[in-house]
């Protein structure tokens, strides 16, 4: 607190500096506090607050409630040791009860004669509690002392202080430096210095559990050693600090290390403050038990139900439902009408939509981790297309074959859980993922490609077309043709009809603009998002909804070319099955037309073990993603519950004829990203994450009743969703190191990043490591083009041990760290040039 005058010339306390976490400071002048900067301190003023320190008055675990009490038992005690003078006690006392006033009141006591006084506070929150502590810190010249002193009070139990600091918060430390204004101290300096000490984490620990003054003292020391001291030197450009920011970090490694006395008795310490919440054990450690993790993971999540309820009473969560929905309708759609063109309209819109709908409302009532979003995915896609090609070939019911397919998914994941099977998503790692996030991408671009293809196969470039007949409601509708056998021996005359769609003009050219469009504005949206134009939150509005604005621009444009054909979504009404004279919403498990084999009934559980495969790998490691400590997740994930779930209503959906469905990475990833809260500071932290049940239950509700919206999904041409689906596969490769690297195979060494992988591997070494990976890419694709694309998923987890061979015999153990290991920071701010989507490094 400041000394000011009114329009009286009467002095009063304010308060001229507040920390919460970074450092806010206070003009009286213009009335306003300034926006939140990192503390620079003297290091003159740290010299003076140790030195003042180690002759001063300390009192711990008081029990004292009131100011008026705690000033008293200050000043008697600075008495009994000698600090002031008897005489002096009413005087110091009388300043430091003078009125605490707030930046806005407007009441004024008058102060002693000679009294320059000024008060800093501090907020911190309590470890795992919610309760917020404050330290309040009064410096200050008081003439008729004759040298400065000090004096620190703990209280025992932290107490609210009225009218002493601006916010209502309960005070747990009083600090207070007083002396002569004649002296060499700088007692602003000096108090911001030790209001610094109190904003640091570790020293308002020490100062906790403290029982002595030698403890602080120490305390005091751990924190300067920590401390940079810049020379009186010019700095002629902000660049060349730079270099003091990974100087700093490798001090707090240090200091990580070798903690101090008072966190040696609390070791817990660094993990609790590094999270809102408590220490929380290792989800992925086993039990030793039947179901044991499972058990563990509902026993740890359910107690906190009610508050997944209460927590969603929030602005923000309402913005996240609005933002996941479109985020989630876009891919659902789009994989819809892809998933009916590879099954011949035996699943399509419909079944993904209410599939989606039902199985995100049930999941995201029972989870463990409701903040993961459930969908279909490029890999179960490309399973699809495989499984039905393979039925095809052997004369087999498709739909029917996925009904035991999901018996077996169901035995199978009771038996992986029961056994507490997830923890084997450790031996999961960059190496594999990465390989499989590059192929789903490549089977992306591929099969945009393909499709466009097809389409200027079927309506090829020719200089001739025949005219339309312009008299009919639908001019596009395909060409009856007939053809009249007669047979000489019988006299029977057979007339076969043939529908024959011609080539339509322009339908490749238009074809081709609304998918390269659709690409475009999409990818558009999505770096103008991190640019430098309009305001951040219109930018974030327009990069958020990209998709579903990019695919509104080419039904407009497609709708006004009213003379092209174009090949729309197909969409039945209200809750009619893609191919309702084929199947119905139950499948008869012993065949619909036809007697299902036994044998195929047993059979069906290797296509089952490669759905699981593929369900697991997806689900496991976004739940990996989003349960990393940096994303302040406190109420726990459910690696072993979630699984059984998912996996468990994928199988008994299948007797329902609609898809099964994994976790969505990158629409987890994004649903995350809305509901975390960043602080308010020069860099923005993520303060908490408002893990809550309600988004996820809205969103999936709202995809359901999106079925309704076919008079309006039917106007989607089909190639507006092959340029999604190119925007999916090219964003998707953003952020896997693999494609990095890749990359780098032409880009000479001096242009490398600085990056583990480029520095500290020779680039001999490093290429190596990427034609391995490439080389596994390219088997994968192989076996995926092959008749036995089945066994895709088995493949794949034979990278898993190959890395585990070449770890010590190809590579060593550095340089298998530096070219697999996970990133050591992770990005949830976005600025110019970097983007959130990036972290995930699986597809979507």
């Amino acid at each position: 607190m400041e000394q000011m005058k009114d329009p009286k010339q009467e002095s009063y306390w304010q308060e001229t500096g507040r920390w919460a976490g970074y450092e806010e400071s206070y003009d009286p002048q213009a009335g306003v506090w300034s926006s939140l900067t990192i503390s620079y301190l003297t290091f003159k003023s740290l010299i003076h607050l140790r030195r003042t320190m180690n002759t001063g008055v300390t009192i711990f675990n008081s029990e004292k409630r009131t100011l008026s009490d705690i000033a008293e038992e200050m000043v008697t005690e600075m008495v009994n040791k000698k600090e002031i003078r008897p005489g002096d006690r009413e005087g110091v006392l009388k300043s430091l009860l003078q009125n605490h006033s707030q930046s806005d009141d407007l009441e004024r006591q008058a102060m002693t004669d000679g009294a320059d006084l000024q008060k800093f506070s501090v907020k911190d929150r309590r470890d795992e509690s919610d309760q917020v502590e404050a330290s309040m810190v009064l410096v200050g010249a008081l003439d008729f002392l004759e040298r400065p002193t000090v004096v620190f009070v703990s209280l025992k139990e932290a107490a609210q202080l009225d009218s002493t600091l601006e916010a209502p918060v309960p005070v747990r430390f009083v600090f207070a430096l007083v002396g002569p204004s004649e002296t060499d101290m700088d007692y602003r300096e000096t108090g911001r210095a030790m209001a610094a000490l109190m904003a640091d984490k570790v020293f308002n620990q020490t100062a906790f559990l403290a029982t002595s003054a030698r403890e602080l003292t120490d305390g005091m020391a751990s924190f300067m050693d920590c401390c940079i001291v810049i020379p009186p030197t010019e700095i002629q450009d902000e660049a060349v600090l730079s270099s003091i920011i990974s100087f700093q970090k490798k001090l707090l490694e240090d200091r990580l290390q070798s903690p101090g006395p008072a966190v040696r008795k609390d070791p817990t310490f660094f993990r609790r403050s590094s999270s809102t919440g408590p220490e929380a054990e290792d989800p992925l450690s086993r039990t030793g038990r039947p179901f044991g993790g499972m058990i563990r993971d509902v026993k740890r999540r359910y107690q906190y139900y009610k508050s997944d309820i209460t927590d969603a009473l929030n602005a923000q969560v309402l913005a996240a439902v609005i933002f996941i929905y479109f985020a989630s309708l876009s891919p659902t759609i789009t994989f819809g009408g892809l998933l009916a063109d590879k099954v011949e309209n035996m699943m399509g819109v419909s079944e993904l939509l209410i599939s989606t709908s039902i199985q995100g409302i049930i999941f995201c009532f029972i989870a463990a981790q409701p903040v993961l979003v459930i969908g279909f995915s490029g890999p179960l896609l490309v399973f699809e297309e495989a499984f039905f090609a393979f039925c095809k070939s052997q004369g087999i019911e498709y739909i029917v074959g996925r009904v035991w397919v999901g018996v077996w998914l169901v035995i199978i994941v009771v038996i992986i859980v029961g056994f507490e099977g997830s923890y084997l998503v450790r031996f999961i790692s960059r190496f594999t993922q990465e390989i499989f996030s590059i192929l789903i991408s490549l089977i992306f671009i591929y099969e945009t490609f393909s499709k466009l293809w097809s389409i200027f196969k079927d309506h090829p470039l020719v200089l001739n077309y025949d005219h339309l007949n312009a008299t009919l409601e639908n001019p596009w509708q395909p060409k009856v043709r007939e053809v009249v056998v007669n047979d000489s021996l019988t006299g029977n005359t057979t007339v076969i009809v043939k529908s024959i769609t011609p080539h339509y003009p322009n339908t490749a050219l238009l074809s081709l603009c609304l998918m390269f469009g659709c690409f475009f504005i999409a990818f558009f949206l999505r770096q103008f998002k991190n640019g430098t134009f309009l305001p951040g939150k219109v930018r974030r509005l327009l990069g958020d909804f990209g998709v579903p604005i990019a695919i509104f621009i080419m039904v407009v444009l497609d709708y006004n070319v009213n003379d092209t054909y174009t090949q729309k979504l197909v969409v039945p009404k209200g809750l009619t099955v893609s191919n309702p004279s084929k199947r119905g919403w139950l499948i008869n498990p012993f065949g619909e037309y036809k007697a299902f084999p036994v044998w195929l009934m047993f059979a069906s559980c290797v296509p089952a073990m490669l759905v699981f495969i593929l369900i697991f790998l997806e689900s496991q490691i976004t739940t990996l993603i989003v349960s990393k400590p940096e994303r302040k997740m406190v109420k726990g994930s459910g690696f072993h519950f979630d699984l059984l779930l998912l996996v468990g209503m994928g199988g008994l959906s299948a007797v329902f004829g609609v898809p099964w469905l994994s976790a969505a990475t990158v629409r987890t990833v994004t649903h995350a990203n809305s509901l975390t809260v960043m602080n308010k500071g020069p860099k923005h932290v993520i303060e908490k994450v408002m893990e809550q049940r309600v988004s996820g239950i809205l969103v999936a509700l709202l995809v359901g009743l999106s079925i309704l919206m076919e008079p309006i999904l039917k106007l989607i041409p089909i190639s507006a969703l092959f340029g999604i689906f190119l925007y999916m596969g090219v964003t998707s490769l953003n952020g896997i190191q693999l494609w990095d690297r890749i990359l780098l195979l032409i880009v000479p060494k001096k242009y490398h990043p600085d990056k583990p992988y480029a520095t500290k591997v020779s680039t001999g070494r490093m290429h190596l490591y990427t034609a391995i990976q490439i080389v596994c890419l390219v088997i994968l694709w192989i076996v995926k083009s092959s008749p036995v694309s089945l066994a895709l998923p088995f493949i794949l987890i034979l990278t898993i041990p190959l890395r585990m061979f070449m770890t010590g015999r190809f590579f060593s153990e550095l340089e298998m760290k530096c070219l697999d290991a996970e990133e050591g920071e992770m990005k949830f701010e976005e600025e110019p040039g970097q983007d959130v989507y990036c972290e995930s490094q699986m597809p979507l």
